[in-house]
This record gives structure tokens, C-alpha cells and sequence, in this order.
């Protein structure tokens, strides 16, 4: 059918009546990809607000929910190279991806880097609930996502 189409116009408009074929049936795709976005929504990389902390060691991006109030959430941490979290613990459960770089992880209130052991790219992590330990990046920029159910809350190790 195409081809018939573009056989049928002049040789020098060939090129121009094929160009316009594929435009047309590419614009008419596009359309057809709509979703409803009441059933279905995602956020592309492009769309991610990064917020940098305080300390200027980590960037966060809040993808779902609240984490400081009651609730699901879901957040999006970028860790510098070389930056860690010192001995801490949280009261809730969180679920971790390491969605690219090396995490680090140790555990116990003494903070020892050297201790650390690492969890590449694609890992799966708990923290459980009132358990200490630290983390963060050590030669590369590390990228993780955590969710749990807010508020997510941090308390020094050796502080109730």
C-alpha cells in the first residue's frame, strides 16, 4: 500500500511523498500511545526533582507520598562519592533498590567505613525497624530508592 502510493506521484516527489507517509503514520502512533494517566502514571527521568540536603551529601527526589507524614512513600536518594550516614536507626521497616553505583552498608554503633560490605546495582535491602546501621557511597556516585510507611524518621545510635 505504501509503496503503490509513492509509485503513483512523480519521480522527483517520490522522496517527499514517502517523507510525508512516514511523518504522518509516526505522528499517528504517537497518538495512539496516550494512556489514562488516572489508571496508569509514571514520572520520566527528565521530570525527577532532585533536592539537595543540608550537609550537601545527598540529593532526594520524592517520587510517591510524604515520607515525613503517616503513609506509604517512595524516594529516590542520590549519595556523593564519599559521603556516608553515621550510626543510626529508623522505627519502620524501609525496602531499598540500588539503582545504580555501589551502596555500602555496616551495621552497630561504632562507624567503621573499612567494615562496610558493599551492595552493587540491582541489590535488594532491608533496614528492620530499630536496628543501627550506616551507609552511603564511597568512590561513586550511588543512586537508591527506598519505600516504606512514613513518617521516616532517624535517631542516632546510642539516643532513644
Amino acid at each position: 500500500m505504501l509503496r503503490s502510493a509513492v509509485e503513483e506521484v512523480a519521480p522527483p516527489m517520490k522522496a517527499l511523498a514517502l517523507a510525508l507517509l512516514v511523518v504522518t503514520r509516526a505522528a499517528a502512533s504517537v497518538d495512539a500511545a496516550d494512556i489514562d494517566r488516572t489508571a496508569v502514571d509514571f514520572t520520566t527521568p527528565s521530570e525527577i526533582t532532585w533536592v539537595r540536603n543540608a550537609a550537601g551529601t545527598n540529593e532526594q527526589a520524592v517520587l510517591f507520598g510524604d515520607p515525613s507524614k503517616p503513609g506509604p512513600y517512595v524516594v529516590r536518594v542520590k549519595w556523593f562519592p564519599g559521603n556516608m550516614s553515621r550510626p543510626h536507626s529508623h522505627p519502620n521497616d524501609r525496602f531499598f533498590v540500588v539503582v545504580s553505583g555501589t551502596w555500602w552498608m555496616g551495621t552497630g554503633e561504632k562507624f567503621d567505613p573499612e567494615s562496610t560490605v558493599p551492595a552493587p546495582a540491582g541489590s535488594y535491602v532491608i533496614h528492620y525497624g530499630g536496628k543501627v546501621h550506616y551507609d552511603g557511597a564511597k568512590n561513586e556516585e550511588t543512586i537508591i530508592q527506598v519505600w516504606g510507611m512514613g513518617p521516616a524518621t532517624s535517631t542516632p545510635a546510642g539516643k532513644k
